[in-house]
């Protein structure tokens, strides 16, 4: 007499079981990937609003600051001209825990403020940004006159 074909109970288990330890090594690899996708968004971010500042302060021939604020980092004229609109040039929306902090290690004051000026020149002082978030954390140097930034710290969680 011929058994019907199918599989039994116990193949069924043992095929769920391996298919489960196959997904468990699988899913930190993948939350590596998408949290490391994250904080290189928030670097290319960085380097966007840092490379618009040094376009429009040599398009417009005037200084150009990136401003810290308590919300967000914005691109703004260093004085208002008439006809300029109220709004920043750009901005970028700081997102619940995340934290980018400025250095500026050729500031003559102690504690200056959290502005980086761009020359009409497209030049800049030099200065060090720190990014912390739950992704990861960055730093970055950027060097005077070129504002080309240096990875001195990458580190995904």
């Amino acid at each position: 007499m011929r058994r019907p074909a199918g599989f039994t109970l116990i193949e069924i288990a043992i095929a769920v079981v391996i298919l489960l330890l196959l997904l468990l090594l699988a899913v930190p690899s993948v939350t590596g990937v998408l949290a490391n996708r994250r904080l290189q968004r928030s670097l290319d971010a960085m380097n966007q609003i840092v490379r618009m500042a040094q376009e429009h302060s040599v398009q417009e021939r005037r200084p150009y600051l990136i401003e810290w604020q308590r919300q967000s980092i914005i691109l703004r004229p260093e004085t208002i001209a008439e006809g300029d609109p109220d709004k920043p040039t750009a901005a970028l929306a700081l997102d619940q825990g995340h934290a980018y902090i400025l250095r500026l290690p050729a500031a003559l004051a102690k504690d200056p403020l959290a502005q980086w000026i761009f020359w009409p020149s497209g030049a800049c002082e030099p200065a060090n940004v720190r990014f912390k978030g739950p992704d990861g954390a960055w730093e970055v140097n950027y060097a005077p006159l070129t504002a080309r930034p240096e990875i001195i710290r990458y580190a995904t969680r």
